[in-house]
């Protein structure tokens, strides 16, 4: 144990359900009892694997007090047995055990539902995940992920990474830090185009932005190369599915100035003003029917469909066609 180790909380809750953030409050409960013991160890289990009895063996304390943490996953699941027994344990933790309990915020039971709260009582520490599903939450995290690492990014920059990266919340994580490390820390527009231009190239938003613009042959290679790449086909199912609703959004809320648009809608002034561009080319018979195309996509790439490429493939055809109806 360093001398200015300090031990660790013996009670976390994490509340959210969004998985990289409470994947490192796990992990930060973790580095915390390794820095007062290096041997200690992290056990993963869901509440509905467990029995009171098997919970109450796993958090009692060991006989050589080596230190542990146990993340108690899915506590929103809980049945009233085991919530009872978090509970109790909660009110007297053993020395050397750290107890995280991961629960969504919800929960089934009358009894999942108050865990949360009986354990704040209890004194656990809190962490919240929340799902980050905002334009603004998004960019924040960027922002925060950026000046973590180190350095400091202008708004522009973020909405670049962005469209470049897509949304998922680990690649814009990396990404981030990988433009710190090499970009010396500053970081604009021209510095994300530069690392990420062959990427951009072929992400899921590059085949969306050519498909409602009705190109199709740009579409469709952009398409080809997304496959090629290994591109999820989960994302690029996801990036349509944005394009086609931003556009529809934008379009319902009639003509304005992108920025005031931008907090009525909640998304950036630029997605706003992009997408004010793009619906020249659409009407709303047209819109309503590509919404259908991306929600049956949506189902095809997670399993409906035999061949995910295909499905895509006739998705962008689709959209491409009703754009060129206009």
């Amino acid at each position: 144990m360093s001398a200015t180790a300090v031990t660790p909380d013996p009670l976390q809750l994490v509340v959210g359900d969004e998985e990289l953030l409470v994947e490192r409050a796990v992990r930060a409960a973790l580095d915390a009892a390794r820095a007062v013991d290096a041997s200690a160890d992290l056990t993963r289990v869901r509440v509905t694997d467990l029995t009171p009895p098997e919970l109450a063996e796993l958090v009692s304390p060991s006989l050589f007090a080596e230190g542990r943490v146990i993340a108690l996953e899915a506590a929103q699941d809980a049945g009233k047995e085991i919530a009872d027994t978090v509970i109790a344990y909660a009110k007297a933790p053993a020395d050397g055990i750290t107890l995280v309990v991961v629960h969504s915020g919800g929960g089934r039971s009358k009894a999942a539902k108050e865990l949360p709260a009986a354990l704040r009582k209890a004194g656990a520490v809190v962490v919240e995940c929340p799902k980050i599903t905002k334009a603004t939450e998004r960019e924040a995290f960027v922002r925060n992920e950026v000046r973590t690492a180190g350095g400091k990014i202008d708004p522009e920059g973020i909405a670049v990474l962005i469209d470049s990266v897509g949304t998922d919340l680990r690649e814009l994580a990396a990404a981030a830090s990988q433009l710190v490390a090499d970009s010396g820390g500053k970081i604009d527009a021209d510095e994300v185009r530069r690392y990420h231009r062959g990427r951009a190239e072929v992400t899921g938003f590059a085949v969306a932005e050519k498909a409602v613009a009705g190109d199709r042959a740009g579409a469709l290679e952009a398409l080809r190369w997304a496959m090629q790449t290994g591109v999820p086909h989960v994302l690029v199912a996801d990036a349509l599915a944005d394009s086609v609703r931003t556009i529809a959004r934008v379009s319902a809320a009639g003509r304005a100035d992108p920025f005031q648009l931008a907090g009525k809608l909640g998304m950036p002034p630029w997605k706003v003003k992009k997408a004010q561009g793009q619906s020249r080319g659409w009407d709303s018979p047209g819109l309503a029917e590509a919404m259908s195309v991306v929600a049956l996509l949506n189902a095809d790439v997670k399993g409906v469909a035999a061949d995910a490429d295909y499905a895509l493939e006739r998705a962008v055809l689709r959209i491409v066609a009703i754009h060129g109806r206009r």
